[in-house]
């Protein structure tokens, strides 16, 4: 048997009040009308802690105590730990602890799992304090590690496996990566060891992606995004689509068409799916999957992409899907019961104009989306107009639910935290 391989993390513990807690000049102070953010008729939102740091994905404890991962490290220190003692909707006791930074995080079977871009961890949770007991535990390494799409993000599902993302390093597998007039690797050998989702075993330490990791789907350039639905028993992720179709392309894209395309994809997973890329996207204004114009396609062509899987639902591109949450609660109205919320952090690569700085909600039926995408929180970028990602206040990263159904939603520019609860009243 393979021997079992167990890291040891530096553990140290702050105070929120032994840290700096400097604001930063782009926020927006705005402690009333809902922390800034516009929401449907009957929902609130209170900022529940702020100035956190880089936060990315978010957890909440069946306890109450909230956990998040930081993109990097504040004070040596990675993760955090909060606490809203006195039940008044804002954190009063915050921890940092761990050496690690990242960006996804989950609880599952009493463990916290954190990632880091080349693996995932676990702390024993404990009952005594908010912060974890113990070291880290190493679960799965050897995840693919490259600058672009490093972050791992994964999620549980209710037969004892973890899924995990591991985005592939590119563009569109071009031979001369973002090099305009290089072609298309064919095959892609990137599709080895990233752009897709691996399952592993969610208990046993000491796995390695290649040697333990099964490639459950492909195809899927970077997700992000991802969640177990326990309604209709799938892993569903939101896909960050390919950039720089007119840059690369212009007489085959207009710089109106390269920012609305191609659409980020929304997948429900199976086992063995192919959902096409470096070799097809998805465009919505035409509703079909095309060819990549760096496999020969001309925006029209469908050729080899009858072969892939569509998505379930697609939005407009350079949005940046980061996070998806299937809500389960019992707080919000029914209508909201069973579907998904999904926080789009905005991109670098659309112009004139950046979008997508909000929390979207898919209404659910079964294992589809039921209804158009609503936006459902808004006011995160404190600007009408953003010409750049630096010009937004805020940028929507992670979801999470509480015990009592209430929304939590992070930010990774300054580390703000907000809880949208639901009270039918105005």
């Amino acid at each position: 048997m393979k021997n079992l391989i167990f890291i040891v993390l530096g553990l140290s513990v702050f105070s929120c009040s032994q840290l700096d807690r400097e604001k930063s000049s782009v926020m927006v102070n705005d402690s009333q009308n809902n922390g800034g953010l516009t929401l449907p008729d009957g929902f609130q939102s209170s900022i529940f802690s702020d100035t956190l740091g880089k936060a990315r994905h978010i957890v909440v404890h069946q306890n109450g105590n909230v956990y998040i991962n930081l993109r990097t490290v504040r004070n040596g220190q990675g993760l955090v730990a909060l606490k809203d003692s006195n039940e008044d909707g804002k954190a009063d006791e915050i921890e940092y602890f761990s050496e690690t930074a990242g960006t996804g995080i989950g609880i599952y079977q009493d463990h916290l799992y954190y990632s880091t871009d080349s693996s995932i961890f676990r702390m024993q949770l404990s009952s005594q304090s908010l912060v974890p007991e113990g070291q880290g535990e190493l679960m799965i390494g050897g995840l693919l590690n490259k600058r672009q799409h490093a972050a791992k993000t994964f999620t549980f599902d209710e037969d004892g496996y973890i899924y995990v993302n591991v985005g592939a390093p590119a563009n569109a597998c071009m031979e001369q990566g973002r090099t305009k007039g290089s072609p298309g690797m064919d095959p892609c050998p990137l599709l080895e060891n990233s752009g897709g989702v691996w399952r592993f075993q969610a208990t046993v330490p000491g796995q390695d992606q290649m040697e333990d990791g099964y490639r459950y789907s492909t195809g899927i350039r970077n997700a992000v995004a991802i969640d177990y639905n326990p309604n209709s028993k799938h892993v569903y992720v939101v896909q960050h689509g390919r950039d720089q179709l007119h840059q690369f392309f212009p007489e085959l894209y207009s710089e109106e068409q390269s920012a609305e395309l191609p659409a980020e994809e929304f997948f429900m997973l199976n086992d063995g799916a192919d959902f096409g890329w470096p070799y097809c996207y998805y465009d919505q204004i035409q509703d079909k999957k095309v060819l990549e114009p760096e496999y020969g396609g001309n925006g029209q062509e469908v050729g080899r992409c009858d072969e892939k899987e569509d998505p379930i639902m697609a939005f407009p591109g350079h949005w940046g899907p980061n996070a998806l949450l299937f809500y389960t609660g019992d707080m919000f109205p029914e209508r909201y019961k069973n579907g998904a919320f999904i926080a789009f952090h905005g991109s670098w690569n659309r112009a004139p104009e950046q979008k997508g700085y909000h929390v979207v909600f898919v209404p659910f039926e079964g294992e589809q989306p039921s209804g158009d995408y609503e936006i459902f929180a808004d006011g995160f970028a404190g600007t009408d107009t953003i010409e750049s990602p630096g010009d937004a206040a805020y940028r929507a990263t992670g979801l999470a639910q509480g015990p009592d159904g209430a929304l939590y939603v992070t930010d990774d520019n300054v580390g703000r935290v907000w809880k949208i609860t639901y009270s039918g009243q105005n």
